[in-house]
């Protein structure tokens, strides 16, 4: 497993060979929070140590949290995929935003199921 979860946060775990030491950063947004250990046991208390300074600071500097995201995506594709997606979306009677939706959510959420329970 290379990620954890806590309080709602999400974190990828990495290894540094060189340093033996396992880092990671908080997933999904912008603020920057990072936090390190040498041990899996190190790693997930440096973790919800970090989540828990962070809500703490932000609380104390009255700072809102961030929250991940602001649900506007804006990403270009191939015209054929463009093309084939509106008509999917047609034909399922839905517009292309909701049946993009519908289809990222999907997809998002098997990937991550997946990568959180391995």
């Amino acid at each position: 497993m290379n990620t954890l979860t806590y309080n709602g946060y999400h974190a990828r775990i990495e290894f540094d060979a060189e340093d033996e030491v396992f880092f990671g950063k908080i997933a999904g947004i912008s603020d920057v929070i990072g936090f390190h250990g040498d041990s899996v046991s190190e790693i997930k208390k440096a973790f919800h140590e970090a989540v828990d300074d962070y809500v703490e600071t932000c609380k104390t500097i009255g700072k809102e949290p961030q929250k991940p995201y602001s649900g506007k995506m804006m990403f270009r594709v191939a015209p054929e995929v463009h093309r084939r997606a509106a008509l999917a979306a047609e034909l399922s009677g839905k517009s292309l935003n909701q049946w993009a939706e519908e289809a990222l959510e999907e997809a998002a959420e098997h990937f991550v199921e997946a990568r959180l329970s391995a």
